[in-house]
């Protein structure tokens, strides 16, 4: 089992490309089971998008990828479709239930795995079905298989989200957009990655329009080919600039928009941190006087839950105590533990992480247990003395792109064994 070895305290400094979204371009890739043939820029290479671009080859699709341009195409196959997503594709990867609204929305009907991926908390799926079910699908759930059927097809309708779910708003759409007649959401999430599908549909022939947390869909599209470049991705950048508040001598974040990631720089600007923006990069310099700060995980545009572990370690290095409220998931505090053998202090009282600093961390053996918690490893290991090793990495690789290198290009001392 591959491992990350670290030695801390080397300055950053350079510039890191950041990569595509990872979270963008799952929900995309589910949506092209509508389409005869789509093209794709801006792609990470990371180990979440290949299990979608798997279950994709499963189902019945064509896949070619270009690595060096990081861009793919798929279309339909002579093959005949297969509506199912197994257990051994899903397992690994919430996103996979994403492609039951489009298998239902083009087939009729779908069976689907119940999905995998972290273990940050329950992640039920009860809201994906919730709106499938306002779009006439009939559903059970059957060993370990959410069995799904429309025999005259969706229709369009109106969709009211007892709370606000990411993977749910997407099914929604990418099922309305071919569903019969209009459909209307409403207390739905509004990330830019779904902004981003969104645009993707759109240009694509599909009529869907924003309006605050309500989105309306024109449903009953024949979607042309299409082509898209992917957004950014925001908690990449995100734990970037995170890394270049922590230990970073002059850092250059490249090829993004600052305003997706406003209210990040705004909590680190309150928290010291020297940034200077500009239209598609951020640059980071020397910060050593960091403030300690009170931060509770939100929907977009809210601080997002997915920088939550990363936050902690800028936290460590802050004067005085720090306290993150987690409301988003039950149990995304599992790199505390880990944290805490590298020289951390921090108290758990039920989904509130207080943070004691500053405190000086140093290298120990980890493992990584999700793929933020590794990330916030890695972290933690770039300003610890003596070598930090971290265990169970398969988790980044699912969705950061080539860190190493980016990390490596900027003077850390990070070799995969």
């Amino acid at each position: 089992m591959q491992k990350l070895i670290i030695k801390g305290k080397k300055n950053l400094f350079g510039s890191i490309k950041i990569s595509g979204s990872k979270n963008a371009t799952l929900p995309i890739l589910a949506s092209t089971i509508l389409f005869k043939k789509v093209s794709l820029k801006n792609v990470p290479m990371v180990r979440d998008v290949f299990t979608m671009l798997e279950l994709l080859r499963y189902i019945g699709f064509k896949v070619k990828i270009n690595y060096k341009k990081n861009s793919l195409s798929i279309s339909k196959s002579n093959l005949k479709l297969n509506p199912i997503a197994p257990y051994k594709l899903v397992k690994t990867m919430r996103a996979g239930v994403l492609v039951l609204g489009p298998l239902l929305s083009k087939f009729k009907k779908a069976k689907v795995s119940l999905p995998g991926g972290c273990a940050i908390g329950t992640r039920p799926v009860d809201l994906h079905l919730f709106a499938l079910k306002k779009l006439g699908a009939k559903i059970r759930i059957k060993e370990g298989y959410i069995h799904a059927s429309a025999l005259n097809g969706l229709r369009g309708g109106k969709i009211n989200f007892p709370s606000i779910s990411v993977g749910a708003t997407e099914n929604a759409i990418i099922a309305a957009t071919h569903a019969i007649g209009k459909t209307t959401l409403t207390n739905c999430a509004i990330e830019p990655e779904i902004k981003d599908l969104i645009k993707f549909l759109n240009k694509s022939g599909s009529k869907i329009k924003f309006e605050g947390r309500k989105i309306i869909i024109e449903g009953s599209v024949e979607f042309k080919n299409s082509n898209h470049k992917i957004m950014f991705d925001r908690i990449e950048a995100g734990t970037y600039l995170i890394a270049s508040a922590l230990i970073g001598k002059k850092m250059n974040l490249i090829g993004i928009d600052p305003k997706i990631i406003s209210e990040e720089i705004r909590i680190l600007k309150k928290m010291g941190v020297k940034i200077r923006v500009f239209q598609n990069k951020v640059t980071v310099f020397y910060s050593p006087n960091i403030k300690n700060q009170n931060i509770k995980t939100a929907p977009y545009p809210g601080f997002p839950t997915d920088l939550q572990a990363q936050m902690m370690v800028l936290m460590t290095k802050a004067k005085g105590i720090s306290k993150i409220k987690e409301s988003i998931f039950e149990n995304r505090f599992m790199h505390v533990p880990e944290l805490k053998r590298m020289g951390a202090k921090i108290e758990i009282k039920n989904n509130i992480a207080i943070v004691k600093g500053p405190c000086y961390l140093s290298g120990a053996e980890v493992m990584a247990t999700d793929l933020r918690a590794s990330v916030s490893l890695v972290l933690a290991g770039l300003v610890a003395e003596s070598r930090t090793i971290i265990n169970r990495i398969y988790h980044l690789d699912r969705g950061y792109e080539n860190l190493e290198k980016k990390l490596l290009k900027c003077k850390a001392f990070v070799k995969r064994v």
